[in-house]
């Protein structure tokens, strides 16, 4: 009996092990309870504005003092849209560039950057909009939502640690991570003064978060084990003692790629030879153009 699209979707996002399609999913969930809520209400079946009501239990509110009733939200914040294409491009940009992510990394690494990116991000406009007097004026009626500083980590993780590497992009063609990336940061920092000011300050800690990370990780230090260690099967090879001395092909497999930073965590990215740097680097410019 062939399984229905659903079926295949339920599967892919919530059994698949994969966190790219499961916090997807769960975007993609939260955005349609919301919006069902706001048509129940639409519609006349009741008075009482339900998706308001939802909504108040899962924004970032500005005020310290707010928070504080409410601290769940700095990490419910994260997973919530209300508008189409918010919700939209916010899950493109998370796809595109999370594929890319765990080529190179693991589902640990992805788990850990999504999370900590979105609190890094929650926790500066917290910050901001009571440190700063212009927001701190504001604070008391302003709250935010969006999986936009998760993203921005994601974003800043992979173009960190793979600079050069090229997407193509409809209107611009060819543009390598490094520069889209600085384009991300450049127009968030223009916006702060705009009327999404605190999506903005969230989106560059996020940012500066999974810049941070990668730079970190590349001198040895994971802070992804907190959330503990992936074992990883090893395979039995049996090898000729006459057999002429192993070289790391020019571009490697997946296998070879996670020994390579599985090295890098432990010893820093300076620890590397020659051969496995330039191994990481074909293998960064393998997937050009194919995004």
């Amino acid at each position: 009996m062939k399984r229905s699209w659903i079926g295949g979707l339920w599967d892919k996002a919530f059994r698949s092990g994969s966190p790219l399609y499961l916090f997807i999913a769960i975007n993609i969930l939260v955005f349609v309870g919301i919006n069902m809520l706001s048509l129940i209400t639409a519609l006349r079946f009741t008075d009482i504005p339900l998706s308001g009501y939802l909504m108040s239990w899962l924004q970032l509110p500005a005020s310290i003092t707010a928070w504080l009733y409410k601290p769940w939200t700095i990490a419910t914040y994260m997973f919530t849209q209300q508008g189409l294409f918010h919700v939209l491009f916010n899950m493109l940009w998370l796809f595109w560039l999370g594929i890319i992510f765990l080529d190179f990394l693991k589902k640990r690494q992805f788990t850990f950057v999504y999370l900590a990116g979105g609190l890094a991000g929650g926790l500066l406009y917290l910050l901001a909009f009571n440190l700063i007097p212009i927001f701190k004026a504001e604070a008391f009626r302003t709250v935010m939502i969006g999986s936009s500083a998760s993203v921005s980590a994601i974003v800043f993780a992979t173009a960190t640690l793979l600079p050069d590497y090229t997407i193509r992009m409809l209107f611009f063609g060819n543009v390598r991570l490094k520069y889209l990336a600085l384009a991300f940061i450049a127009i968030d920092v223009l916006a702060i003064g705009g009327f999404n000011a605190g999506g903005s300050i969230a989106h560059i800690g996020g940012a500066l978060f999974g810049f941070v990370y990668i730079k970190r990780l590349q001198n040895g230090q994971d802070w992804s084990r907190i959330l503990g260690v992936e074992r990883k099967k090893r395979k039995l090879r049996v090898v000729r003692n006459d057999a002429p001395p192993y070289e790391e092909p020019l571009v490697p497999n997946q296998e070879v790629i996670d020994r390579i930073l599985d090295k890098i965590s432990q010893s820093g990215y300076e620890s590397l030879t020659k051969a496995e740097k330039e191994a990481l680097f074909k293998a960064s410019k393998q997937g050009q153009n194919e995004y």
